[in-house]
């Protein structure tokens, strides 16, 4: 199958217009590390490198602010966001990559600034690489089969996690999972094609970010110091809330017009993960609402569907329970009041609630929960809390989409966390499911 090639300047149809993909932290960070990796090791300057996002289109990144030393490598790609611009676009991300972390005795050998083109050093120009590598890798945990090693830390405006229930543990910097996994497979590509076998660090780096993560819910998450480097596809697709109404509406338009009468929904790529191995259910036929759960079901109702099935993450389905019918963050944060008011109706105590409260994350919440449970079934007829407070939230969102489509749909919900797997869902919904998995649909 052939690439989708994807750069600063791509387009997306959506809604009738072309709007701009972007590019999360993590591509950026795997990208400069992918260059300054090859630079090391190679011996010559990049100025240009590409690298395939686990969406499957590949990002062509520019290198800048190149520096070369003896032992380590850094360079720098700037974060681009498309037509969904944040507080991050257009900064820098940095890597540097060594052999070890010993800075002493680095002789700088050069200074390239993609940013200035008259500080390069003409006299590397002839050794520039240009095209980039191909992508092959699929293990990105060693450098090659003698077993040299990839550490991966953060440096100056990363963020470091204080508090529990985050992508990464306490005490470690805040670069999540899947921009790891992206960062080890390139470097470790680089490492087989040299075939060096010797560990090698890599320190991702974004000196703005300390200033930047002020404006992100950073330190209300408990993340300190700087920005987190994200993104669970690679990809920042553009967020023009009309565009994504629209495009959700053709999405539901194209279901109608091929007979479907059940749809299945989930917010985002947690829940799509989900239906897809928890019930094999054909993603091609599942519809993507992203934070417009109100408007889809609104849209749905009005095509005359039959049967809307809501899949989703707990951080994201808790909201619906509070009657916030679009779950983007700039509308507010009801998740932990949500599951304090369920756990005080299943009679937690008042500490158990003080204790949700201060939570960051539903999963931390439902660790809250996991740890009273013991007390709460000796008192309740062996009852799990967990159960009765998650089944009372699946309960509220049926309620609350069944208000918004005026009870012209039948409503099912399934609700789940990463962490904790499948928590809450309607009576006879994995039933349906497998009826529309087997094609089987009344």
């Amino acid at each position: 199958m052939e690439d989708k090639k994807v750069t600063n300047n791509s387009e997306n149809e959506k809604g009738g217009k072309k709007l701009r993909f972007g590019f999360t932290t993590g591509s950026c960070a795997a990208a400069a590390s992918k260059a300054a990796a090859f630079m090391l090791l190679s011996g010559t300057v990049k100025d240009k490198i590409s690298i395939e996002t686990p969406k499957g289109i590949t990002f062509n990144a520019e290198i800048l602010e190149i520096v070369r030393k003896e032992n380590e490598v850094s360079c720098a790609v700037r974060k681009f966001s498309g037509d969904d611009p944040d507080v991050t676009d257009g900064m820098l991300i940095y890597s540097k990559v060594s052999f070890s972390d010993n800075e002493d005795d680095n002789e700088v050998i050069d200074g390239i600034h993609g940013i200035d083109e008259n500080k390069k050093n003409k006299d590397n120009k002839e050794n520039r690489e240009t095209e980039s590598i191909g992508n092959k890798s699929k293990n990105g945990n060693i450098c090659n089969k003698s077993g040299g090693g990839i550490r991966i830390k953060g440096g100056i405006g990363i963020g470091k996690v204080t508090l529990p229930g985050l992508d990464q543990p306490v005490g470690e910097y805040a670069i999540n999972h899947v921009p790891r996994e992206m960062i080890q497979k390139e470097v470790s590509e680089v490492c087989r094609l040299f075939d060096h076998n010797e560990n090698l660090t890599v320190e991702i780096s974004a000196p703005e970010g300390v200033e930047t993560a002020e404006k992100t819910f950073n330190p209300r998450l408990g993340i300190v110091g700087g920005i987190s480097i994200l993104g669970t596809s690679g990809i920042v697709e553009p967020m023009s809330e009309k565009a994504l109404v629209e495009t959700i509406r053709v999405e539901l338009s194209m279901n109608k017009a091929i007979g479907i009468s059940s749809l299945v929904v989930s917010p985002g790529n947690y829940g799509l993960s989900f239906i897809k191995e928890h019930y094999s259910y054909d993603l091609d036929k599942a519809v993507k609402c992203s934070n417009f759960i109100g408007d889809t079901v609104n849209m749905a109702t009005d095509m005359g569907f039959k049967r809307f099935i809501l899949i989703g993450h707990i951080g994201k389905l808790v909201k619906l329970a509070g009657g916030m019918l679009n779950t983007h963050s700039k509308y507010g944060d009801n998740r932990m009041k949500v599951i304090a008011e369920e756990a005080e109706k299943a009679g937690g105590s008042e500490e158990v609630k003080e204790e949700i409260l201060k939570c960051i994350s539903t999963d931390a919440a439902i660790d809250i929960l996991k740890n009273y449970s013991e007390e709460y079934a000796s008192s309740h007829n062996g009852e799990s809390i967990i159960k009765v407070i998650m089944n009372s939230i699946c309960a509220r969102i049926e309620k609350i989409l069944r208000e918004v489509c005026k009870d012209k749909m039948e409503i099912y919900v399934v609700m789940f966390s990463n962490v904790h797997g499948l928590l809450a869902e309607s009576a006879l919904a994995e039933k349906i499911i497998s009826d529309l998995t087997e094609n089987v649909e009344d």
